[in-house]
This record gives C-alpha cells, structure tokens and sequence, in this order.
C-alpha cells in the first residue's frame, strides 16, 4: 500500500471525525424557542440550581447535579437531551456523556 496515501488520509479522517462530533454534540435554539423556553422557566417557576463550575458549550455537568427532561412543549427536537437551570440560563445537556450542548440565556 501507499504510504503516502495512508499519511494523507489518516489526518483527513481525524479531521472528519472532529467534525462530525462537533456538529453532533450543537444544539440550535431559534429566537422563538428560546422566548418560550425563558417563558416556561418563568411560569413554571422553575429553582435554578447552584454549580459551582463555570458551565459552558462543551463542559461537563457534574454528576451530583441532576438532569431534568425537557418539556414537550420545547419541541421534539429536543426530547433526546435533558436540562438545568442555573445562573438564570437553560442548558441543554447530552444525558450521555453530560456535556452542555446549547446555553440559552
């Protein structure tokens, strides 16, 4: 076999796997779903929980935090991820691995 095949095509596909796991692991909120997401936290009078790490995209929530499914009423897309409340933020978290995947402020 070619090695100098084998050289190009092994960064191509770390490169092609890093980008399926960043587009697998982003969450898109539109304007609208972010209103009623702030809206049902509000109504709902949902207790925002204290962490003590700075959460962010891409940062674990830690395992003594729990994780909340999300409403219906978000839309089902959605429905595969669970959520927090805390620092007057929604976090959508992969209940997988817990890594935040979208923050709506």
């Amino acid at each position: 076999m070619n090695r100098g095949f084998l050289g190009a095509a092994a960064p191509l596909g770390i490169l092609l796997s890093s980008q399926a796991f960043a587009q697998s692991t982003t969450v898109v909120v539109s304007p609208e779903q972010r209103t009623a997401i702030k809206q049902y936290v509000v109504k709902e009078k949902i207790r925002p929980v204290t962490v003590r790490e700075k959460l962010a995209v891409g940062v674990k929530v830690p395992a003594d935090v729990e994780l909340v499914a999300v409403p219906s009423a978000w839309g089902p897309s959605f429905s595969r991820y669970r959520y927090i409340y805390s620092d007057d933020r929604v976090m959508f978290v992969d209940p997988g691995t817990r890594a935040v995947v979208s923050v709506v402020d």
